[in-house]
């Protein structure tokens, strides 16, 4: 790749800094990635539950070092910014989430995320002070990287089963507060609360797709606030959708889907010819 992590960096911030909303697809391998950075998107995510679909497994069991290993190889695929899903950055104290931080800063990734949800004893959400500390390790960790490193603070109530709009942006004041500087609620129910939340905030917000209706559209987005749309699994999930319908059409004797796949030079552009 030619891009250099301090140039994807810049290129990175300077996407937040602008005026227009920017979508940022999420691969889940190294061909997922080619293909997306060649149709000409400028940034993308990462999916922690596109990856652990791939190796056979349920979201939310992979390990930091697979999971850091998974994202270094999705940034040396591609020239474009790469910010990374670290869940809850694998540990529940604020040192977890800081060294989590620290660690995925040497990857080469332009920015990451932290929630505010263990999937421990049951899953939970984390009480405000523990959630804003460990926002805060994590923002001090990013601060503390030779290359610029964008940090990203979930508030997880409406997809955890909390449906509490006002508890949320106080988590995401308290975020932005705690040196977050990306603010995401995902889940949330409707262009309303996505607009009331992007006016009670000073930073950018991220917007997931996927989660809140696929009626709504980049430009209704950007009206209510929302400065980055991710995807999360969805296109995983779309692909697996896609290759799962294609398998149920073979087991009745049928093979139409074949007219709806990829052919060989639609797909080769995107791919390399050598090892290299």
């Amino acid at each position: 790749m030619s891009e250099t992590p301090q140039s994807k960096a810049d290129a990175f911030a300077a996407l937040h800094a602008g005026p227009d909303i920017f979508v940022m697809p999420n691969p889940w391998d190294i061909g997922s990635t080619q293909i997306l950075t060649g149709m000409g998107f400028k940034a993308l995510a990462t999916t922690s539950a596109g990856y652990a679909f791939s190796r056979g497994r349920m979201d939310g069991v992979i390990g930091r070092d697979e999971m850091l290993a998974h994202v270094t190889e999705i940034v040396d695929a591609t020239d474009l910014p790469v910010t990374a899903d670290l869940e809850n950055g694998y540990g529940d104290s604020p040192e977890a989430a800081g060294e989590t931080i620290r660690l995925a800063t040497l990857t080469g990734l332009a920015g990451g995320s932290i929630e505010d949800y263990t999937p421990h004893d049951g899953g939970k959400i984390y009480d405000m002070s523990l959630a804003t500390d460990r926002v805060a390790a994590a923002a001090a960790a990013a601060r503390a990287s030779e290359v610029p490193f964008i940090l990203t603070a979930r508030a997880e109530n409406f997809i955890r089963g909390n449906r509490d709009l006002d508890d949320t942006i106080k988590r995401l004041q308290a975020f932005e507060a705690a040196g977050a500087d990306v603010l995401y609620a995902p889940g949330l129910p409707g262009l309303d609360a996505i607009r009331t939340v992007c006016q009670s905030v000073g930073k950018p917000v991220n917007l997931v797709m996927g989660l809140s209706g696929s009626d709504l559209t980049t430009g209704q987005l950007a009206d209510a606030g929302v400065r980055r749309i991710s995807l999360g699994g969805a296109l995983a999930r779309a692909a697996l959708g896609a290759f799962m319908d294609a398998a149920k059409e073979i087991q009745t004797g049928n093979y139409k889907f074949l007219d709806r796949a990829a052919t060989f030079p639609e797909i080769a552009p995107f791919m390399r010819a050598n090892e290299n």
